[in-house]
């Protein structure tokens, strides 16, 4: 029986774990990390037979002891607590952003297996993750669908036979569009393929989440960046390409469900059932291509420039998105600002080399506070 504590557990990713967990016998969820969400928490806990959670908020975890007779620990050592307290074989961190960097480093720190849903781990810390993961012998292993497929092509075949890794966008809901003045969040907020949390549905709809992925891509695979490709694939079928020395290309296609990748990156090396329909080619019909529009999405052009700088620039990236995605979700500034705020802060903030952890916090620390400070230049007086 493979042990999983699930961090994130009340979101699209550790709900759906969940389901793949109670649907094996061969996964045993030992503990819950959340956010604010307890109520939810304890009713997974109770569900699933879990005897400890944490949650991040104080007073959520408070609350949660008032209304559960399980142990309840709480704020953010208390996540990473959870970690070391439940001897997990496996940790799920589906935490959203650059707050699951902290409970990734302390997994791998203790030399556990770490199923990688929070890819900002990679974004922020990629250098320093993969060094961190390398010394101690503990895995990363992808839970995004993109990376999963990738994960799989790429170990079917031998070394120094792939030459080209390619990353599929549906293009969000703007595919298409070359003006995107007057967005709306309902607008942003109506992705296409997937349900996703706000952040990183309007990080599709950016295409910085693209960008974010082939950071991601970069550091799993140890592939340089002028091999990975993006291209825009609507129909979502296709979930990542390798391009082989040979010629030959394979492809990864399914219909989108993220219980897919989920329940491969718990099971690994084995793969269980999954009530997913088969894919039927002929009912699917037409499978299209198109390149990315860097201009108008400007998100994936600054992505990509930061990955190639490396040091600071991804952690920098990442911190201007997630409070330029805030203020634009608190409908604080147009959508197009998105980009322009992440810039500017780029531009303020070059690259600097990376020695240790504490030089991505304080980068991110610096990163949120210019950012403000833009996002509040470019708001109504």
């Amino acid at each position: 029986m493979k042990k999983v504590l699930i961090l994130g557990s009340t979101g699209s990713i550790g709900t759906q774990a969940l389901e793949v967990i109670g649907r094996s016998e061969e996964l045993q969820a030992v503990g819950l990390a959340a956010g604010t969400a307890w109520e939810t928490a304890v009713e997974q806990a109770r569900e699933h037979g879990v005897p400890v959670i944490a949650l991040a908020d104080e007073g959520a975890a408070e609350r949660a002891r008032g209304g559960w007779s399980g142990r309840v620990l709480s704020g953010e050592e208390g996540v990473r607590e959870l970690i070391t307290a439940t001897e997990p074989d496996l940790v799920l961190n589906a935490i959203v952003g650059a707050a699951g960097l902290g409970s990734t480093i302390v997994a791998l720190s203790e030399g556990i297996d770490v199923a990688l849903a929070n890819k900002e781990s990679l974004v922020l810390g990629g250098e320093l993750v993969m060094a961190l993961a390398e010394a101690t012998g503990a895995r990363l292993l992808p839970v995004d669908s993109e990376h999963s497929a990738l994960f799989q092509l790429i170990g079917a075949e031998a070394p120094g036979t792939v030459d080209r890794l390619v990353l599929t966008a549906s293009g969000g809901p703007f595919r298409g569009r070359d003006d995107l003045a007057g967005v709306s969040v309902s607008e942003a907020l109506a992705h296409p393929t997937w349900r996703m949390g706000g952040r990183i549905t309007i990080d599709s709809a950016t295409l910085m989440n693209k960008g974010f992925e082939a950071i991601e891509a970069h550091h799993l695979f140890a592939v340089p960046y002028e091999r990975i490709d993006v291209v825009v694939h609507p129909q979502s079928l296709i979930h990542s390409l390798i391009h082989l020395n040979d010629g030959s290309s394979l492809a990864h296609l399914g219909y989108p469900d993220m219980r897919v990748p989920i329940s491969y990156a718990l099971h690994h090396p084995e793969r269980a059932d999954v009530d997913v329909p088969q894919l039927d080619l002929a009912a699917a019909g037409s499978l299209t291509f198109e390149e990315p529009d860097l201009e108008t999405f400007a998100c994936l052009r600054l992505a990509l420039a930061a990955g190639a700088a490396g040091g600071t620039a991804p952690c920098v990236l990442n911190a201007a998105d997630e409070v330029a995605v805030a203020a634009f979700l608190a409908e604080r500034i147009p959508f197009t600002a998105i980009p322009a705020v992440i810039e500017r802060v780029l531009e303020e903030m070059p690259a600097r080399p990376l020695t240790h952890f504490d030089d991505l916090f304080a980068a991110d620390a610096e990163a949120r506070e210019r950012s403000e400070e833009q996002v509040r230049g470019l708001m109504p007086a």
